[in-house]
This record gives structure tokens, sequence and C-alpha cells, in this order.
């Protein structure tokens, strides 16, 4: 039988294929142009309002030290989840993100979707000389020489596809990609990041966190973390499996009180807690914590060993992103 041996959690910000000067001084010209910012009550704000009701010490708090101290801080951390990835000695990971009209369009976007086709496709860098920073680091998340397909454990995503049928899940299944598509920025991002060498097969598990009407509540990742569990145990092949959250925490406002009440609900396995969190907290970015809600009810046998968390922020209206790396204790 399988079994859950390692689980991860890994931010996949923009912040994190930026450059160290990108922190300092470009996300301080691009973040007023953002339109999707929400206080902590879930109201729309804007970039000016944010300013408005910054704090005295805000300028403080993003110098260009400050600044490039949190980019050291995220860059050690990736390079231990990735180390920490790699000793786990996986047959599968299965990969919790979401999709930001990448795969989908508000024509037709499922709340859940997992793909299950032999391979999934990374595309090469498409860049060009007169590219703002901001562009180039977008493409940062994909191959920098050619398209790569990288391994599905596609036999076990039919699998779980038609089994969370049978527990009344409505799962859109993928066995492919349009022409022209690849893989989202939850997923590349992990490719590239952390899976480099490793020919490790993934399950690409599809949440639409971002788009308003159809995004899935708190409880409902729970019920769906807590069946992706079972059919781990159940899966009748003989296979290491991990599984990884990617996204969150809390952006493009960083709100380090969120984001400390789910860390610590995490520890604590505190399912409850984090079925109760409102909707309205989990817009824009922070709606990617609901790919953590599913990934760690996934994995509530195993005990969170290792947190790393810097609250990103990147402009004097404290904007950014709370950044959080986390690793499960792996069993041998």
């Amino acid at each position: 039988m399988a079994r859950l041996v390692a689980a991860f959690g890994s931010s996949h910000s923009i912040m994190l294929v930026s450059q160290r000067e990108d922190w300092q001084h470009g996300f301080r010209a691009v973040d007023p142009k953002n339109p999707h910012y929400f206080d902590k009550a879930g109201n729309h704000v804007t970039y000016g309002d944010l300013l408005e009701r910054a704090p005295a010490d805000a300028e403080a708090m993003v110098t260009p030290e400050r600044m490039g101290e949190r980019f050291d801080q995220a860059e050690t951390a990736m390079d231990e989840l990735r180390e920490r990835i790699r000793a786990a000695k996986l047959d599968v990971l299965i990969v919790v993100g979401d999709d930001q009209t990448e795969l989908f369009r508000t024509t037709n976007n499922p709340a859940f979707a997992i793909y299950y086709g032999e391979t999934i496709r990374n595309a090469k860098r498409e860049t060009s000389p007169n590219d703002s920073w901001y562009a180039r680091a977008r493409t940062m998340r994909q191959e920098p020489d050619a398209d790569v397909n990288y391994p599905v454990r596609s036999t076990m995503a039919r699998w779980m596809i038609r089994e969370l049928c049978e527990r009344d899940f409505d799962i859109a299944a993928m066995d492919g990609l349009e022409r022209g598509q690849y893989e989202g920025h939850a997923f590349s991002f992990i490719h590239r990041r952390y899976l480099q060498g490793l020919d490790l097969p993934v399950i690409p598990v599809i949440v639409n966190t971002f788009d308003p009407p159809n995004q899935p509540t708190p409880r409902r990742c729970i019920q769906l973390g807590a069946a992706l569990r079972e059919l781990i145990d159940a899966y009748p092949e003989d296979l290491r499996v991990g599984v990884l959250a990617s996204g969150g925490l809390s952006h493009f406002v960083v709100d380090e009180e969120l984001d400390s009440g789910i860390i610590d609900a995490i520890r604590r396995k505190d399912s409850t807690w984090l079925a109760a969190l409102d909707p309205k907290q989990l817009q824009a970015g922070s709606s990617e914590i609901r790919n953590w809600i599913i990934a760690v009810e996934a994995v509530k046998s195993l005990d969170l060993e290792w947190v790393s968390y810097t609250p990103g922020y990147r402009s004097p209206a404290l904007t950014g992103t709370g950044l959080c790396f986390a690793a499960w204790r792996t069993l041998a």
C-alpha cells in the first residue's frame, strides 16, 4: 500500500523569482498599480488607502537594508526546503496549487481539478530586451533553454479522480493541455526551484482559489484534504507519497496576525479553526491559503517539524507577501 511519508509547504510569490534589488527598489514602483488589495476585513481598498492607514514606522520597515535581510531569509529557507524534499526519497509528490486564468478561464473555471496526463509541460521562457524587470521575473518560473515535459503519476491521479467522485466531489479531470498551454505558476515554480534533477512524478491538484464566484470554502477544503488522506492510505501500490502546498500566505497586503494564526493552527492540527476561517479574509493572493488548508488536512498524520516565515513587506503601504516555507517530519 502507498504511505504518506512527507509533506511540505512553500510560497511561490514573484518575490521568490526576483532579484535583491527588485525587492529593495522595484516593487515600490510596481505595487501602486496593483488593483487587487483587500484590508483585514475583506474590503477592497486601493494602494492609496493602504498608504494612508500605514503606521508611522512603515518607511523604516522597508529600507533597502531590511528588505535585503528578508531576501536572504527567503533564499535560505528555499534552499533548506529543497534539501528536505530531496532527502524524502519520494515516489510521487501531490502538489496542491491554484490556477489564475492559466489553464482555465472564467468561461469555464472548476473549483477543483486534477491533472492525469502522462506528463505536464512547462514552456521555455520568451523574453525581449525591452522587457521590464517585472516581466522578466514572471518568466523565471519557466524553462531557460527548452520546453520540459515533467512526469506525472498518471495512474494514481486517474484513480484518485474516480475515487473522489465516489465520495461526492465534483472534480474536473485533465488528461492534457490545450495547444500553447503550459503548467501554471503554482506548479512550475515548484518544478524549477525544488525538483530539478529529481525526475519525481507529481500529481497536480488544481484549486480555483482566486476567481469569484466559485472558490471553495475553507470547510470544503478541509473535506477534500481529509478525502485525499484516505485515498493515499488506500492506494494499492507500494509508494512513498509526499504532499506539497504551493502559494500563500497573506498577500498582496501582509497580514502577520492572520499568517501567525494559520501557522499555529497547522502546528496543533486544528481543522476546526481552519475550516472556520472567514472566506472574506481569503481574497486576492491570500486566497492561496486554501491550498495549505487542503494539504495540511491531507497530512494530519504527520507532525510539523520546521517553519520559516518572513513578512515580505516591500512598500511604504506595507504591501507584499507573507512568505512561508514548511516541512513535516519525514517518515523512514
